[in-house]
């Protein structure tokens, strides 16, 4: 099956600002969301106690920022997604809690122009799973981490699969089961068709040893629930 391109994957989430914009309805078909966004922003938190900087890459309406600024108030934010409509709620949430500097880009993260060893923070919600080869995976992961400044963390919410293809397939039956829970079959099989059309995830080893490859200092696994975790590196 060809992939969705990035056109028809900005389109979708052109369509999808309000949904994306609440996090108890929104995120439902993501197990474990909330514990995600939780646990990434506070580890950065604690990995950064002083940072000044935050990159929010994929940032859909602004949770994870909004989530990040909830801790560390004085944050400068830079916020990019490929949606002008998500970019523009993002902004209009964001900035109804903070004065602090905030830069706006649209664009895919492998194509925008950002500063060398500039951010502090690095979150990737939900994001990092649209990348497709293995040279676009380590290619994003090799300007990630020159953008990071020493000491930094990347910190991932994502999609993944498992290594074993025994174990893969039952993690995917078993997320197939939770989503038939919420919906039925037919919004069962919905999002395991979108996910199938549109998303190319890689395992969390996989990540991690990426990381590992393209410098970072240490890889650390914060939860993991099937076919879904929260994850990260520090510079």
């Amino acid at each position: 099956m060809n992939k969705s391109t990035t056109e028809e994957i900005k389109h979708r989430f052109d369509n999808d600002v309000e949904r994306f914009s609440n996090l108890d309805t929104g995120q439902l078909s993501t197990i474990d969301s909330k514990i995600s966004l939780e646990l990434i922003t506070e580890a950065s938190k604690r990995i950064v106690p002083n940072a000044e900087n935050l990159l929010d890459i994929g940032c859909g309406a602004g949770n994870y920022t909004l989530m990040m600024l909830s801790k560390m108030p004085n944050l400068s934010c830079t916020l990019v997604d490929l949606s002008k409509p998500m970019l523009d709620k993002a902004y209009e949430r964001v900035s109804q809690i903070t004065n602090n500097k905030m830069t706006i880009l649209q664009g895919d993260i492998r194509g925008v122009v950002l500063p060398k060893n500039h951010y502090d923070i690095i979150l990737a919600g939900a994001v990092l799973h649209h990348l497709r080869d293995d040279n676009d995976w380590e290619t994003t992961f090799e300007k990630l981490f020159k953008i990071l400044k020493t000491g930094g963390c990347l910190m991932i919410s994502d999609l993944i699969t498992q290594d074993a293809k025994i174990l893969n397939d039952y993690t995917w039956e078993r997320y197939g089961d939770y989503l038939e829970s919420l919906g039925g079959k037919e919004y069962r099989q919905k999002v395991l068709d979108y996910v199938e059309k549109e998303d190319s995830p890689r395992s969390m080893n996989y990540q991690l040893d990426l990381m590992k490859k393209v410098g970072f200092s240490k890889v650390e696994i914060l939860h993991k629930n099937m076919c879904f975790g929260a994850f990260g590196g520090i510079k």
